[in-house]
């Protein structure tokens, strides 16, 4: 996929009323010319980049599912991500919600000339943006995937994004202004807090158990943890996951549209949610308030040990599901199997 990057020049105006004097919006999309092919938006996650083949490379790519030569997909960087777009560099950088980040996802779509969405569709806090993007605009998609995420955000979810936060203010290296190394050690602890809620009991049991029955300490897990937390602060900004994880607070798609009931009737897409059983981030209780809200919509339950990041580990399962909607006669859209 071509890698670019659009600038927006004009004052961009942020849901909290404060302005960007203008903005970067960094995105991958498929090579080649747009005309004759069904337009893919994909939606990425907290820390992912705009490119899908990435995180999602058994179902994105060519000759994959998602075919990049056969459709022309679309993921854009959200604001305040360190991938290319608008970034934090302090901690006083405004706030961006998931309002703001689909604004600006409109703002690139109307760049790239992109008169309709086939299918737009995003896990975790991509599910949120695909969310928002089909309230906001309900004729814009034909058909909609929503993958382990809600229709606001849970105090659940909301405590673990502050003990994120609380875990990088402790750090003293990050400081009100981005230095060299700053919050490193802070980021690294937020990753471990947040990998907790990521997966599950099982997942962990099946992956860190320990080998020996004589040792004196477990410290499989340990190491696990230390080395997941380091990976992310090798390549992501402390300062942008601050800010990112105040965009997943700001989600809830009923603020000012009267409820979340009201918002979620708006869409017109034909709709899939995807749950994951042992999700304990977005429990399958929400992906039914999403089914059961949303006129016409789907659920499919998919199985996984690893919890919430099942959305990009369980490929084939979501494979399957995603054909058997998109091959169904309403979706206009005939897939080949996976």
């Amino acid at each position: 996929m071509k890698e670019n990057t659009y600038i927006y020049k004009e004052p961009f105006l942020l849901e909290s009323g404060s302005v960007l004097p203008g903005i970067r919006i960094h995105y991958h999309c498929s090579p080649g010319f747009m005309t004759g092919r069904k337009v893919v938006w994909i939606c990425h996650a907290l820390t992912a980049n705009s490119n899908p083949l990435e995180w999602w490379p058994t179902m994105v790519g060519p000759g994959k599912f998602l075919d990049s030569g056969r459709e022309y997909i679309v993921c854009a960087n959200v604001q305040g991500s360190c991938y290319g777009s608008t970034q934090p560099h302090a901690t006083d950088f405004p706030v961006i919600t998931i309002r703001d980040m689909v604004k600006a996802h409109e703002l690139l779509r109307l760049h790239l000339g992109i008169e309709h969405i086939d299918l737009l569709t995003g896990g975790s806090s991509g599910g949120f943006q695909a969310l928002e993007w089909a309230i906001e605009n309900p004729g814009l998609t034909g058909n909609l995937c929503l993958i382990a995420c809600n229709a606001r955000i849970s105090p659940w979810a909301t405590a673990f994004n502050e003990s994120q936060r609380m875990a990088l203010l402790a750090d003293t290296t990050f400081g009100p202004q981005e230095e060299p190394r700053a919050g490193r050690r802070g980021l690294a602890a937020a990753r471990s807090i947040a990998l907790l809620s990521y997966r599950s009991y099982e997942g962990y049991c099946k992956t860190q158990s320990e080998q020996e029955d004589d040792m004196l300490m477990a410290s499989k897990a340990c190491s696990y943890q230390q080395y997941q937390g380091e990976k992310l602060a090798d390549r992501f900004s402390p300062y942008s996951y601050y800010t990112l994880t105040l965009s997943l607070d700001s989600h809830n798609v009923g603020r000012n549209r009267g409820g979340t009931a009201k918002a979620l009737s708006r869409i017109k897409a034909r709709t899939l949610c995807i749950g994951i059983d042992n999700d304990l981030l977005f429990p399958i209780s929400e992906m039914e308030i999403l089914a059961r809200r949303i006129p016409g919509a789907v659920l499919e339950v998919i199985s996984s040990d690893f919890g919430h990041d099942g959305f990009l580990l369980e490929h084939e399962q979501i494979t399957s599901s995603l054909c058997k909607f998109l091959n169904s006669e309403a979706a206009h859209w005939p897939m080949p199997q996976p």
